[in-house]
């Protein structure tokens, strides 16, 4: 008995997300009876609120975006002060969790993008690139949705840090944090753009995105200062985007504190057009060859 109800449980799974995704097409494919600059901003809401919808409803991701940055900040407060605390002589949590936030925003915005390779695989991406619709109105959507969800990460770590850390931010800090947050989100959504589309499948993708990531970690300063590193890792530093990200949050952060020159590596004005020539050019370059790629399908 039960193995003949399989097939039934299956086939109406596979209706059910059918019916999804016949309903985000007829939300996006009714966008032409409308202006253009409304067509835009209806695919752009209705791709960001998929992407946000997609997170709530996956109980294993919402428990561990919520409790890892929990679990990371408590293993770090004892043998990170404890080791290279007095030597710093500043305090190495405050400079932890600066990084923890700049990481927090990059990667989980990088990683929400994986979601055009699951897309692709399922066919449901070719379905939205013959919509009369922009295409980078499709990959905005998908990023400002990640961004959300990255941000809302972003607002948990922050309240720790104050609340049990002593997080250097004062007020007018705390004000800018939002609008660099956001560039941070952007920053690593472009960044995920332009990489899948060099990737024909999310495993491979899965495969090359650590090797990627985890050289940033210490190569950006994300977690210790940098300042004194030999010339060959200086180089690579200078040339890993999450450092410029990290550093121009510690900008924000780290105003009018005493230990600003002893933390920061470059000044605001540096970090904002590295970080912004980046982002831009991720997204161009990476949209024109994620849309190309999926034309020659």
């Amino acid at each position: 008995m039960s193995a003949l109800s399989r097939p039934t449980a299956t086939v109406s799974v596979a209706s059910a997300t059918e019916s999804h995704h016949d309903e985000l097409l007829r939300l996006i494919m009714e966008a032409p009876t409308q202006r253009p600059l409304n067509a835009t901003w209806n695919t752009f809401v209705t791709i960001a609120a998929r992407e946000v919808t997609r997170f709530l409803h996956d109980p294993t991701q919402l428990v561990f975006a919520l409790f890892m940055p929990i679990l990371l900040i408590l293993g770090l407060d004892g043998p990170l002060q404890s080791s290279f605390g007095k030597a710093a002589g500043y305090n190495l949590m405050g400079f932890a969790i600066t990084g923890m936030l700049a990481l927090s925003f990059y990667q989980h915005t990088l990683i929400g993008i994986l979601s055009l390779l699951e897309d692709r695989e399922n066919d449901f991406t070719q379905e939205l690139l013959i919509a009369p619709i922009s295409r980078y109105a499709l990959i905005f959507g998908k990023i400002v949705g990640a961004s959300v969800v990255a941000l809302l990460q972003g607002v948990l770590i922050t309240l720790l840090g104050i609340l049990f850390f002593h997080f250097p931010v004062s007020l007018p800090g705390l004000l800018l944090l939002g609008p660099v947050a956001l560039l941070i989100c952007f920053s690593g959504g472009a960044f995920g753009v332009l990489l899948i589309s060099l990737f024909s499948s999310q495993r491979s993708a899965n495969q090359i995105f650590p090797l990627l990531l985890f050289p940033q970690f210490f190569l950006g300063g994300v977690f210790i200062p940098i300042r004194n590193l030999p010339w060959y890792l200086d180089l690579l530093s200078k040339i890993t985007p999450l450092r410029y990200a990290a550093d121009l949050l510690r900008n924000v952060v780290y105003s009018g504190q005493p230990e600003y020159n002893q933390i920061v590596l470059e000044g605001p004005l540096v970090n904002l057009v590295v970080v912004c020539a980046l982002t831009l050019l991720c997204l161009v370059v990476g949209t024109i060859l994620f849309v190309r790629s999926e034309r020659e399908r």
